[in-house]
Order: C-alpha cells, then structure tokens, then sequence
C-alpha cells in the first residue's frame, strides 16, 4: 500500500497517509485567501486513511460553526480544514512529501478569487463549492 508523508515547514506536525490522496482542489475563497496568502490547494483524504505522527506543535483554529483548521504554531503552516461531520480531511497539498501522486483537480470559489491573478490552466472553475455534497456547486 502506498503511503505519503507530508508535515509543516519546522517538522512540529507530521502525518501520513496510507493510499493516494484525492485530486488537488484550489479554493479561492476569501477565507482560504486570507489563511494562506494566496489561494489555498489540498487534498481530501478519508479519515480512515490519514494518521497524525507528530502533533508537537498542531493547533486548531475554529474559523466558522462548522470548519475548523489545523496549522503549526511554531512555522505558521496552515495544513488542514476540516468540516464538522465530514468523513474526511482537507490537507494542504504543498505539505506532502514528493512525489504526491496526484495533481490539480479544479479551481472552487473562483467567483471570490482575488484581482492580482488570472486562472488560465484550462481546468474546471466552480463559483462555489457545496459543502453537503463535497463537490462544485451546480
């Protein structure tokens, strides 16, 4: 079975994940902006499949009634959102170990994006994301 490593910047957090982790999702929104500084990339892996190794330094931010995210309070790392109820977690793309196994997916939110960047890869952009279904709004 495959496994993926990944942790934050100073190594505080590290967790693995055992099989490949979903296709990289880009959201756009105000939110994931603001915590990442641009937008924010990561992959939904299942709950079954997803083990922290190292917590030492793991913090976790309530930012709305019903998500919450994970980030290093030694580096600053923002490396999970997660939705209350939810059978998986988001884990921020750019801390998995290389290589990943997987690669960008669609962009979410875009209708939020910021003014300084333009989405031209050709790949599919939703002006929302439903969060029940866990797919782009229709």
């Amino acid at each position: 079975m495959t496994k993926t490593l990944g942790s934050c910047d100073c190594g505080g957090v590290v967790f693995e994940i055992t099989g490949r982790p979903g296709p990289v999702i880009a959201c756009h929104c105000d939110q994931c902006r603001k915590s990442s500084g641009h937008f924010w990339a990561s992959a939904a892996v299942a709950h079954a499949n997803f083990a922290i190794k190292s917590d030492a330094t793991l913090r976790w931010f309530q930012s709305t009634d019903v998500v919450r995210k994970g980030f290093c309070r030694g580096c600053g790392a923002t490396l999970f959102w997660q939705l209350d109820g939810m059978d998986r977690i988001a884990v921020a793309a750019g801390a998995l170990e290389m290589p990943t196994g997987t690669e960008l997916d669609k962009h979410i939110f875009v209708a939020e994006k910021s003014d300084y960047y333009v989405i031209d890869d050709g790949l599919p952009q939703a002006a929302q994301f439903d969060l029940d279904a866990g797919e782009p709004a229709k």
